[in-house]
């Protein structure tokens, strides 16, 4: 029987690594990096690079979403000040989701999911709130998940150490970092 098609967001190669290779048990998955909220760019590239590793590793197709930064700022305006977990964090999350569910549906997938729930640092209540809103938007199934229960980020941390993964120590905007 043939598996589902399933596109997952990727946040990060650690965190993708633990969610595709559950996902493959069930689904045939494909991984897409969208991730305009990461800074600096390099930061950026480099958790592009890793997660083009693990598409080797776990063989998956990747497709790379642009690096649009600007828009994201102009997004996330007048929240800049929100605490970690916050509104602009909500933003966030919808904005990825949203460029998500649209590939998927124009790539003819049957369903969507993130890997940011496996994040004890997001709220997988909000995240899988937004990614149903955007389901029936768009008219696509989102894969509702919270990752990190059954140990799943304990995994992560596993296997990003196992396959000598960079792991970064904040989420990726620049407001995540100056908290640190």
């Amino acid at each position: 029987m043939e598996k589902p098609k399933l596109l997952v967001h990727i946040c990060c190669a650690p965190d993708g690594l633990y969610v595709v290779q559950l996902l493959q048990e069930k689904y045939d998955v494909s991984g897409y990096f969208y991730n305009p909220n990461i800074h600096p760019e390099e930061e950026y590239l480099l958790r592009l690079q890793e997660t083009r590793r693990i598409t080797e590793i776990l063989n998956f197709d990747l497709i790379e979403g642009e690096y649009d930064s600007d828009k994201w700022f102009q997004m996330i305006e007048g929240f800049e000040n929100e605490p970690e977990k916050g509104r602009r964090c909500d933003i966030c999350y919808a904005i990825r989701l949203d460029k998500t569910a649209r590939i998927a549906k124009s790539k003819n997938f049957d369903i969507f999911t993130t890997t940011l729930t496996i994040s004890p640092w997001k709220k997988a209540e909000k995240i899988n709130q937004i990614g149903r809103m955007l389901g029936r938007k768009y008219k696509i199934e989102f894969l509702e998940a919270d990752f990190k229960k059954k140990d799943g980020f304990k995994k992560s941390v596993e296997l990003s150490k196992k396959f000598n993964l960079y792991r970064q120590n904040y989420c990726g905007c620049i407001y995540s970092r100056r908290k640190k």
